[in-house]
């Protein structure tokens, strides 16, 4: 007979237990204090899993398309989304909670760990995020971000509803001791992914390996602690699970150098000659040999094209050098190409480069083909090399230092540039042109992009000096080796400006450019004017234009 006040026992026994139900006491092969701290390591393992499964995401997306604050906001307002929809799915799997999370991190460890390797297998084999693969990636991307949000908002009900059946207490304590755990393990994964698995392992690896962590953790968690809420056959479905994510986990770890191959082979043709990562930076020359022109690439962008890097660097230099130049500074140029042409002028005392990447200098002193083609510029006694932030050097640099300022930098798209194409990095350069001085700007193409183009042009006038806008004009064609990504980048634009109105030819007394021409600087001139686009507002670090 039930005593009046004794709980009902339950309609149906509870298969997925063997200790009496979801809402008794686990039973444990610890003491409960030993218990509790083991679900609180858990999921300090679990949030630093998943917030490097988060900074891998955007970091990837950065990286392949660019514009990293749109990327960031994508991924991370997605991520949170989802989580709360996560949060509020989980509830229904309360009553099968130590089931239900051994499920949930091995396929948050699958999804995560794989997440890279997808990401950039689709950003190899399709040849580009645009074309008529433009939504089909960034849809993907989406995809990525809500299913690992998805799974990480279902990791917190279900570890309090675990530490809540090793002992009871207060909800605002399980809650403040959980979230603690959590933030705590947010702070080591999110140190974790810039300062040891980026720079040890690479994203592919490091995000495999992220996935590996996360498999372990949950299933030694759940087979080891809970063991006893599941029943024979849900213990050997998550072991057997959790080994085959293991086993797929470790698989592409074994097979990422080989996939990163055939990924470039992808990219770039057959003819990679070498491949460097430098911190977050993918750096690869193609070519150089067998009479194939020499690209280099840095993140997957073509920066220098051998079928047309005369060309530009010629327009890019030698209109700034008409006048005085006996001390130049260079602003990126890091192939030493920009440097090539600006000691072929008489009268050059010192060349200082400020490059972006110390990687890039190196294979432009090293590399055969790369030091060929600048013809050993950085051999030149006069040519000063600095490694650093050209917005801080500017703002080190004595005032009215430099006669000519060339900024050789990559487009101001990419958010990383974005500041170096600011008023106020402008005004920096005007303040060290000496009377006189000269500053070029590479604004991106004209004709591609032409509101960016005179957004910089406007952005340089609101420093304080007058422009010449010019350009190469030509349209962009399509290389033997590849689709668009490959194309060199001909259509060109330049922005020459001075404390008073500049003019774009060439130096009488100067050398005589392989092809520029004074006639297709007055085109370029004319062709570049017919695109302008009035009334827009300067770019700025506080507001950002492009």
């Amino acid at each position: 007979m039930i005593e009046p006040h004794a709980p009902a026992p339950p309609r149906f026994p509870a298969p997925w237990s063997a200790s009496g139900g979801p809402d008794g006491p686990a039973r444990l092969p610890v003491r409960p204090g030993t218990g509790r701290f083991l679900v609180l390591a858990g999921a300090f393992a679990c949030a630093a899993c998943g917030l490097a499964y988060e900074l891998e995401l955007v970091a990837l997306a950065s990286y392949l398309m660019g514009d990293s604050v749109t990327q960031a906001s994508v991924v991370l307002s997605v991520m949170v989304f989802a989580m709360g929809i996560g949060s509020l799915a989980a509830k229904r799997l309360r009553r099968l909670a130590a089931a239900g999370f051994g499920a949930v991190e091995a396929t948050l460890a699958l999804v995560g760990g794989c997440s890279a390797m997808a990401l950039y297998a689709v950003f190899a084999w399709t040849g580009a995020w645009g074309g008529m693969w433009a939504n089909g990636p960034r849809c993907l991307l989406v995809a990525f971000s809500l299913a690992i949000g998805l799974l990480i908002g279902a990791e917190v009900p279900l570890l309090m509803e675990l530490i809540q059946r090793i002992r009871r207490q207060d909800a605002g304590g399980a809650v403040a001791d959980l979230f603690a755990a959590d933030y705590v393990g947010a702070l080591v994964g999110g140190l974790a992914f810039p300062f040891l698995l980026l720079p040890f392992f690479g994203q592919l690896t490091g995000t495999l390996l992220t996935g590996a962590v996360n498999t372990v953790v949950g299933g030694a968690l759940v087979l080891g602690l809970f063991r006893r809420d599941l029943t024979r056959r849900a213990r050997w479905l998550l072991l057997i699970g959790n080994g085959l994510v293991l086993a797929v986990l470790a698989s592409a770890a074994v097979l990422v150098d080989d996939f990163e191959r055939a990924a470039r082979q992808a990219m770039y043709g057959e003819d990679v000659r070498v491949a460097l990562q430098t911190g977050v930076r993918e750096v690869v020359l193609v070519g150089g040999t067998a009479g194939r022109p020499l690209d280099l690439y840095v993140d997957g962008r073509l920066r220098v094209s051998g079928r047309d890097e005369l060309r530009f660097h010629e327009a890019l230099v030698h209109p700034a050098m008409t006048g005085p130049h006996a001390r130049v500074l260079i602003l990126g140029g890091g192939d030493g190409l920009a440097v090539r042409e600006v000691l072929r002028h008489s009268g050059v005392d010192r060349v200082d480069v400020v490059g972006l990447d110390a990687e890039v200098v190196r294979l432009a002193r090293t590399d055969p083909a790369l030091s060929a083609l600048n013809e050993h510029a950085f051999g030149d006694p006069r040519v000063r090399v600095t490694t650093a932030d050209p917005f801080g050097q500017l703002r080190e640099a004595d005032p009215a230092t430099y006669d000519v300022v060339v900024s050789d930098l990559p487009d101001p798209a990419i958010t990383a540039s974005t500041k170096l194409y600011s008023q106020e990095f402008y005004g920096l350069a005007r303040r060290v042109l000496a009377p006189g001085g000269r500053l070029v700007v590479h604004a991106g193409p004209v004709a591609a992009g032409p509101r960016v183009y005179w957004t910089v042009e406007t952005t340089v006038r609101a420093a304080g000096l007058r422009t010449a806008p010019y350009g190469t004009g030509s349209p962009p064609t399509a290389s033997a080796a590849g689709p668009e990504r490959s194309r060199a980048p001909r259509d060109r634009g330049f922005v020459l400006a001075a404390r008073t109105d500049p003019r774009p030819r060439l130096d009488p007394d100067g050398p005589r450019p392989s092809v520029l021409t004074e006639a297709s600087l007055a085109a370029g001139e004319r062709a570049t004017r017919r695109t302008r686009i009035g009334d827009l507002p300067a770019s700025t670090l506080m507001h950002p234009r492009y």
